[in-house]
């Protein structure tokens, strides 16, 4: 079950999508939100601070500040009109800490949510790979396109056999027996074409239907460098509203790298997507 749920609140008000989900989230389970702000100090290499004044380092800081106390507010705002349980953080750190400390946060919810980074040169990637890997807890990343609350008319589970989508569509289980319709699609390529029924859907749809989750399994061929689109292509020809699907990802070099697949619906999902780790 489902019973808090923490946000990374936005600075900009136009990108507060994510806090809007994230409420609608918390109303369907009756469920506690937290949301999280940061105020960022500036970020840049020690030589390159002893150049700039002081005043001009602080008036960035408060600035930062200032537009983190604003989401909050507008937060605070939405979750009351919404009657929830809620509270608020705000958390001063530098940039390059902010991921870490979100996933650090995350450990202790349910669920976390984070919007999609966006061509305008809004990157939350680091958070949500951080908190993908690091946290130990579900992610829902909201499209920044996105207009629409929690819908569960038809949810879409990507299921390959693997560690990462067992666990995906166990985390899932709350919304997917919320939910009108659930796909457990399949993607037929190397991976998959020559395994096991158990690898192509029968037992885990057996599982799924002993929770009292309404499934199909649905079984598309497409190539290996193709099965983000093949997925995407699904949930448009369907009206997927929601996409579970296991997060892939390993570190190199002390890099965060993410899989393909993951990487790819990171940068072009249309609808919100549910992932664990």
């Amino acid at each position: 079950m489902i019973k808090d749920i923490v946000v990374n609140l936005e600075h900009d008000a136009s990108r507060d999508r994510a806090s809007e989900f994230a409420i609608t989230v918390a109303e369907a389970f009756d469920a506690h939100v937290a949301g999280v702000a940061f105020a960022y100090a500036p970020d840049f290499p020690g030589y390159v601070m002893l150049e700039i004044p002081p005043n001009i380092i602080a008036a960035m800081v408060e600035e930062s500040k200032k537009a983190a106390e604003a989401a909050i507010r507008r937060f605070d705002e939405a979750a009351k009109r919404s009657l929830l349980s809620a509270e608020h953080r705000l958390v001063r750190t530098i940039g390059m800490e902010a991921p870490t400390l979100f996933a650090a946060i995350a450990r202790r919810f349910d669920l976390s949510v984070i919007l999609q980074s966006s061509p305008d040169g809004v990157a939350n990637d680091d958070m949500i790979e951080s908190v993908l890997l690091e946290s130990g807890r579900p992610v829902i990343v909201v499209p920044y396109i996105n207009k629409d609350g929690l819908k569960l008319d038809r949810v879409v589970c990507c299921w390959d056999g693997g560690r990462a989508a067992a666990r995906a569509i166990n985390d899932a289980l709350p919304l997917l027996a919320k939910a009108d319709k659930v796909d457990l699609l399949i993607i037929e390529n190397d991976k998959t074409k020559n395994e096991t029924a158990e690898i192509r859907g029968v037992e885990m749809a057996s599982h799924l239907a002993r929770h009292d989750v309404k499934v199909e399994i649905e079984i598309i061929p497409a190539p290996d460098v193709d099965v983000a689109d093949a997925i995407l292509s699904h949930v448009a020809d369907e009206s997927g509203t929601l996409i579970v699907m296991g997060g892939y990802g390993h570190a190199k070099l002390r890099e965060i790298v993410l899989g393909g697949v993951t990487h790819a619906m990171l940068r072009s999902m249309t609808v919100p997507v549910f992932m664990s780790h």
